[in-house]
């Protein structure tokens, strides 16, 4: 996220020089707001900027445009996650069809997220640099290649290698979630951030569902064959209805059509260029390096970072743990492999919930934002993480303690209550240290929330490898204590959202990234009244010859 205040730091360091009127008489303020922000390159080429053609921005769009576009967005995201979650659902098959350990057949789960972890990174910055939607093509047509792969694999290793790769081809949340910003900006996305985390949480729950009645239903390798069909569908879907949202893309469009324009109408063509035409090359070795490199740097010196991955992480840790002690715990009651995946039905409503809880936090932010945008502190996207997080340590305690079994009385609709209530602390915790982030770190917000979603999908990768022994380690209450155990855990990783929540603005003053914000404010004040005031007015094309 914060793509645009990444761009502002780019055009800082591409030896553009700002037009300024220093030597005149006039006065700032009678300066047109256009000539305050046109920039020219060291050849003289005038660059078009968001505030010289806010019109053909993704800002632009009307609000049915963009909730059509994140609707597809939404299920795109829903398709990728179902990759992740359905796998366990072969496992035993895997197993008995190559000979091999269960938890050797587990590896695919473990590489999988790996791998996406990593994946996200890597795609993130081709997406900036050449747009999301070419990106997510390609992501989607190698994640369909490789689903393929898996659905006819011959063997053990052809398999394993189907699943690394398409892990290392999911673009995910890091290309995604960059499309919201590129259609508002970061006082007006929460309800868009809301929406598209509650698809990527619903998609670990969606293939447990889904996988329970293919694992009861139908041979195996059907599990990669709706994966493809998933996938196929999705792709179709985005190649029809999503148009390009990246500002520099449409930029660069605008520019060639203005130019083309004027020659039409038999004038002078425009010196008025893109800012992707003006740059000697796209993007270098470099720039990949260190945009692969900050999320970890990040997450290793900012204790902002550090704390709101780590409970992520750990959430999403948990609903893949799940994904191993559900078959335990409701086999007590009978449940066959279709009854426990519906057993993930309580989970996907806690999501729906946890969504629906947020709204009037949102809709009271966003209106005191509008009589002045820096008068709602980051820390206040917190608020009401600080009532919610405390519902995921609940609801293990419970969840443990209702894995009795039918012997001691317990029903099993105890633990799918319990189970609601860690889906809903699930979906609060993603979406309130995301959001945070993206408050907090400006410019830097793209790689703050990198190391977020890098958490949560390393952290459930190598879960997919010790939650299975861990369930069976115990003699006695075998499904009692690991979950207990998961609850104290879990108890331990709130207290850092209090402490963010009353001294997050020390810390934030602490960072040299947050920090680097205070230059930012006057120019963004400045940047988001030209925006509105063009795109509210009408304003016609400003051409500069």
């Amino acid at each position: 996220m914060g793509k645009r205040f990444d761009d502002l730091s780019k055009n800082n360091n591409e030896n553009f020089n700002e037009k300024t009127d220093a030597n005149s008489s006039a006065s700032e303020s009678s300066r047109p707001k256009e000539a305050y922000f046109e920039k020219k390159d060291d050849k003289g080429r005038i660059v078009l900027t968001e505030e010289m053609a806010p019109e053909v921005l993704g800002f632009a769009f009307s609000e049915k445009k963009k909730y059509i576009i994140l609707t597809v967005i939404a299920i795109l995201q829903i398709s990728m996650n179902f990759n992740t979650s359905v796998y366990p659902n072969a496992v035993g098959a895997i197993s008995e069809e190559w000979g091999v350990s269960e938890q050797a057949a587990r590896v695919g789960q473990m590489g999988f997220l790996v791998l996406y972890a990593f994946g996200c990174e890597l795609w993130a910055p081709w997406s900036e640099e050449y747009g999301r939607w070419p990106i997510l093509q390609l992501s989607l047509f190698f994640v369909n290649i490789w689903s393929l792969m898996q659905a006819l694999s011959p063997n053990y290793a052809t398999m394993m290698v189907g699943r690394f790769l398409a892990g290392l081809s999911s673009a995910g949340g890091s290309v995604t979630l960059g499309l919201v910003a590129d259609l508002w900006d970061a006082d007006t996305q929460q309800y868009g951030v809301a929406y598209i985390v509650w698809s990527s949480v619903s998609g670990t729950t969606v293939g447990p569902i889904v996988g329970g009645f293919m694992e009861s239903f139908a041979p195996w390798r059907w599990i990669f064959w709706v994966q493809l069909i998933f996938g196929g569908f999705t792709m179709a879907l985005h190649f029809l209805i999503v148009p390009e949202t990246r500002s520099t893309i449409l930029l660069d469009r605008e520019a060639k059509r203005r130019r083309k324009q004027a020659v039409k109408d038999g004038k002078p063509e425009p010196n008025i260029w893109g800012p992707n035409e003006v740059k000697e090359s796209r993007i270098s070795v470099k720039e990949i390096i260190v945009t692969f490199y900050r999320p970890f740097e990040l997450f290793v010196r900012e204790p902002i970072v550090l704390f709101c991955s780590m409970l992520s992480g750990f959430s999403d840790m948990l609903i893949f743990i799940f994904l191993e002690s559900y078959g335990p715990v409701f086999g007590q009651w009978g449940f066959a492999a279709w009854a426990t995946g519906l057993g993930f039905v309580p989970v996907w409503i806690g999501y729906f919930i946890g969504w629906a809880s947020f709204i009037p936090f949102i809709r009271k932010d966003m209106a005191q934002r509008k009589i002045d945008r820096f008068s709602v502190p980051p820390e206040r996207r917190l608020y009401w993480l600080l009532w919610t997080a405390p519902l995921e340590a609940i609801g293990l305690f419970g969840f443990a303690w209702t894995s009795l079994g039918p012997e001691y009385n317990v029903h099993w609709i105890a633990p799918m209550i319990f189970a609601a209530m860690i889906g809903i602390a699930n979906y609060c915790i993603y979406m309130a240290t995301f959001d945070y982030m993206v408050a907090a770190y400006g410019p830097y917000a793209s790689s703050a929330t990198g190391g977020n979603g890098f958490a949560r999908d390393f952290l459930a990768g190598i879960s997919a490898m010790f939650s299975t022994p861990f369930y069976n380690h115990f003699d006695t209450y075998t499904l009692e204590y690991p979950s207990t155990i998961l609850a104290c855990i879990a108890t331990c990783l709130i207290a850092p959202i209090f402490l963010l929540y009353f001294k997050g603005p020390t810390v934030r003053q602490r960072s040299r990234f947050a920090q680097s914000l205070n230059d930012e404010f006057e120019s963004t004040k400045v940047r988001a009244q030209v925006r509105e005031e063009k795109a509210g007015g009408g304003a016609e094309h400003i051409e500069h010859a």
